[in-house]
């Protein structure tokens, strides 16, 4: 994959799509241009000064305060789970994400999920590659950026992304590296 060098590109002859479709077509998303020792940020990640700071945060970047939503006695009463509800709306019209505490899933599970995924990572691409796609119809998938081709800049980011609901994938469908 050839990502060129923002200063190397005269302002008028950047083309962005050709460096879109050779990052995603590398199928190797960002953790395969670290593996392969980028230098320098390729330019589809760099986002306009005016977009630098997160909406509606005066404060100090790194302290931020992500969203954490207490599931505490939601199967216990209607009125509970309706504050539940209205928090996990405005946490994702507010910020696009959050924490779930008191959610009942062991520790456990958790940090199993996460050395699985961490596994994952560390594979070689070729494994990873079987997984990448952009078929939101699969039921495991692996991409960098879902939006890609629309969002202004892409995000540093690569996801693992496994639908388990309503109809979860059988254990050979998942990345050996995530099975228990």
């Amino acid at each position: 994959m050839a990502i060129t060098d923002e200063e190397a590109i005269p302002a008028g002859n950047y083309d962005r799509m050709k460096e879109l479709k050779a990052f995603d077509e590398s199928k190797a998303g960002v953790k395969g241009l670290v593996d392969a020792g980028v230098e320098k940020i390729p330019r589809f990640f760099i986002r306009p000064p005016d977009e630098e700071h997160l909406e509606g945060s005066d404060s100090d970047p790194t302290h931020i305060q992500i969203p954490a939503i207490d599931l505490t006695g939601v199967e216990n009463s209607r009125i509970r789970r309706g504050e539940i509800v209205e928090a996990i709306k405005q946490a994702s019209e507010t910020w696009g994400f959050f924490q779930v505490v008191n959610h009942g899933v062991p520790t456990s599970v958790l940090e199993e999920m996460i050395e699985g995924t961490k596994r994952f990572n560390e594979e070689d691409d070729e494994v990873k590659r079987e997984y990448y796609t952009r078929d939101n119809e699969k039921k495991v998938l692996f991409s960098s950026n879902f939006d890609l081709y629309k969002s202004p800049a892409a995000n540093w980011r690569d996801t693992l992304h496994c639908l388990m609901a309503p109809d979860p994938p059988s254990p050979n469908e998942l990345p050996l590296a995530c099975r228990v």
